[in-house]
């Protein structure tokens, strides 16, 4: 279950975020269904347009870099959709040895910016967010959708599709709170920051830590908890 829009950018980050490309070149078609009949998208929602059809390039291998095993079933809480065990992600999610850091004060005006850019959740109340942040707190990408996981994917697949991968110069920052498999997720995008506006699991502190990622939770106006990696957080 998704909330419809950027449906494209949900494949993409979607496979990117299971290790089943590597890069935007993996990809060589994204197209609806009635897309990929007629060359033309149909107004309104059609049912087919609840069908991505994603063409990877030829030759490529899915199971060269990794043989998992996968078992896709995709809803709107669902992070760890295609994986079979936690320890296959731990063992496929290398270490990020990226230096980059921000001004403690940069991640206080962060809640408020991906609060204000969530347009759908200001008129229903009831989608998640994540936002993409540079090292000065800009917001460069937001997405809203029912499910957290689903916005980060749709985030990391727009960067994905933009070449603009990996992002080892980004903050991350995500409505409610962080999971393992947002910790995963930015993993694989390179992302060295997260900040939750709730809790982190303790599953997400462990990934975090193993993976050299910094974790903040109860991003909330001048407070912050820092779970992993305080040293990217530096004080004014």
């Amino acid at each position: 279950m998704r909330t419809p829009g950027h449906d494209f950018e949900l494949a993409a980050g979607f496979l990117y975020t299971e290790s089943l490309i590597t890069s935007g070149d993996d990809i060589e078609i994204i197209a609806y269904c009635d897309e990929e009949d007629s060359g033309t998208q149909s107004s309104g929602l059609s049912s087919l347009q609840n069908i991505v059809n994603v063409r990877l390039t030829e030759g490529l291998d899915l199971d060269a870099e990794s043989g998992w095993q996968r078992n896709f079933h995709a809803n709107a809480s669902c992070g760890l959709c295609g994986k079979m065990t936690i320890e296959s992600v731990r063992q496929q999610v290398q270490p990020l040895n990226s230096g980059f850091h921000a001004n403690q004060g940069v991640f206080y005006k962060l809640n408020d910016q991906l609060r204000k850019a969530q347009s759908v959740f200001e008129k229903t109340g009831g989608l998640h967010a994540a936002g993409l942040f540079d090292e000065k707190g800009e917001l460069l990408i937001i997405r809203e959708d029912i499910g957290r996981h689903n916005a980060v994917d749709k985030v990391i697949g727009h960067a994905l599709l933009a070449d603009l991968v990996p992002l080892e110069q980004h903050i991350l920052m995500v409505s409610g709170r962080a999971s393992f498999e947002i910790v995963q997720k930015a993993l694989f995008a390179r992302i060295p920051i997260i900040a939750a506006v709730s809790a982190a699991s303790t599953l997400a502190v462990d990934l975090a830590e193993e993976g050299n990622l910094t974790l903040i939770g109860f991003m909330r106006g001048q407070s912050m908890a820092v779970y992993s990696c305080p040293e990217r957080v530096h004080r004014e």
